[in-house]
């Protein structure tokens, strides 16, 4: 009887609803910034570019990457108040802090260790028609100028404000109080993608043509020109090319009757009875709304509420879309499911904590769900909404090797630069040193006027533009390798006599 009654429920979702038939809806495109070819490649190659961090240790793809579903692959644990207690939730690692000089302070939450975010890194890929994006909604469609305060999109610039935001965070990327002159100037000297290894296609051909920045915005934007709007303008064009619509759901709900197993399609089903569709609505998978599902205790994170003030929104977060969710490590705002059965489970067996929001237009959870049900809804969630191109991260969601994932084991400390020099020029002072003969590892340098870090090269060389902050200043060079191990400082002062 249970088989029979398995192949009704089979052969009833093979009647697919008419209501439920729906590709995914093109991807909204701000007026203002259109999606073109050469803003697309500069907007994958920052995307993955670790050098926009302060200390070139995390690219926005650190923490999203395609093969995790859009997520990070990486956990940390972030303490809240204090450490080892219920308020305890696992995030995305950052940088390091870092004091406005750049260099490396203790932090009185993590120490010297790496700061962690209080919420996990969320899928990008849902966020391309989302009209506020981050779990709170708290980056909104208006854009403006961070340098002159202009609208630069008067709506549909969530990702834009996302890419912003991000760069600007000391948690996430940037020394505290980093200005968008001093990123700027940084990508004017770097070597685009220099950190990273096995490129694809796209972005080698683009730096072939197009070798440093200033050439990539000009090829994308007019003019060489770096500003804070066209890097966020660049980054959000990539992302929305980034569609994953060949799952096998997709194929199934264009006709394909074979592109479900069985199970994934009882699964399927189980999606549309048990009313997961209120929140989690076809085609995106989500309805971009805000709930409070009963996770994790109000006075921990408030969600919603700290961005709209409206005690009503305490506790709400973003629902997020179940596209590639088969594919990522951890699940929920707060990462502390670490497999999909675990997660569905939560909503079966969890009692309800104060402020859970009911389900649109189905009331209370109370899910009446057998473990055949359940196994099949986690078959239904872990392959049929998965993309393979996403999967498999080819194109358009191939990516380089970030340096964050060479020689991890790496304990040993590269060799000091060696013959280092500080020669005056009319543009500054020019540093020049070789690398040291017995080092193969070394992929950035560090260079200290005085007390204050001026630069993270990646090649032998590097100008001070600015060196009358001090006098007579001394210069110090540290070598990294791929793992962050530093080298002992070579040391120079500059000839006041010496000049070309």
């Amino acid at each position: 009887m249970l088989r029979a009654s398995r192949l009704a429920v089979v052969a009833l979702c093979l009647l697919v609803p008419v209501a439920l038939r729906a590709a995914l809806p093109a991807v909204p495109v701000p007026a203002g910034n259109p999606v073109t070819e050469p803003k697309r490649v500069l907007g994958k190659i920052l995307f993955w570019d670790e050098q926009l961090s302060s200390d070139n240790t995390i690219a926005c793809g650190s923490c999203h990457r395609p093969a995790s579903g859009g997520a990070d692959p990486r956990v940390g644990r972030y303490p809240g108040t204090d450490k080892g207690t219920i308020d305890d939730v696992l995030g995305s690692p950052g940088i390091v802090s870092l004091d406005s000089n750049g260099l490396q302070r203790h932090d009185p939450v993590f120490g010297d260790a790496v700061q962690v975010t209080p919420r996990t890194s969320p899928s990008f890929f849902g966020a391309i028609w989302a009209p506020e994006v981050f779990w709170d909604g708290r980056a909104g469609g208006e854009f403006r100028d961070p340098l002159s305060g202009a609208v630069a999109l008067a709506a549909g610039g969530a990702l834009e404000n996302q890419a912003l935001a991000s760069l600007a965070n000391d948690a996430e990327m940037a020394k505290a109080g980093r200005t968008w002159a001093e990123l700027a100037a940084k990508l004017e000297r770097a070597t685009p993608l220099a950190l990273a290894t096995d490129l694809p296609p796209d972005a080698r051909a683009a730096l072939e043509q197009s070798p440093r920045y200033p050439d990539l915005f000009r090829a994308a934007f007019g003019d060489p020109a770096i500003t804070p709007v066209r890097i966020a303008f660049a980054i959000a064009t990539y992302e929305r090319t980034l569609v994953a619509d060949q799952t096998p759901w997709d194929r199934y709900m264009a006709g394909d009757t074979t592109a479900l197993s069985p199970s994934e399609l009882f699964g399927w089903r189980a999606m549309q009875d048990f009313h997961c569709i209120n929140c989690h609505e076809p085609p995106l998978f989500t309805n971009n709304g805000f709930f409070n599902i009963g996770l994790r205790r109000i006075e921990y994170d408030r969600g919603r509420e700290n961005v709209t003030h409206d005690p009503e929104d305490a506790g709400e977060v973003k629902v997020p879309s179940l596209r590639n969710v088969g594919l990522r490590p951890r699940f929920m705002h707060t990462g502390e499911f670490g497999t999909i059965g675990a997660a569905v489970s939560f909503y079966r067996t969890t009692p309800a904590l104060v402020g859970r929001d009911d389900i649109p237009g189905a009331g209370i959870y109370a899910f009446n769900m057998g473990p055949v049900t359940e196994a099949d809804l986690r078959a239904f969630l872990s392959t049929a909404l998965t993309d393979p191109r996403v999967r498999d991260e080819t194109f358009p969601f191939d990516r380089p090797r970030l340096r964050s994932e060479r020689d991890v084991d790496d304990a040993l400390a590269p060799a000091a630069p060696a013959d280092l020099t500080a020669a005056r020029t009319t543009h500054g002072i020019a540093l020049r040193w070789t690398a040291a003969r017995d080092d193969t590892g070394v992929v950035d340098y560090v260079v200290l006027r005085g007390e204050r870090v001026i630069g993270r090269p990646t090649e032998t060389r590097f100008t001070d533009e600015d060196p009358t902050a001090e006098p007579m200043p001394t210069y110090r060079v540290i070598a990294r390798d791929a793992a962050g191990n530093e080298s002992s400082p070579a040391i120079a002062t500059p000839d006041p006599a010496t000049s070309d």
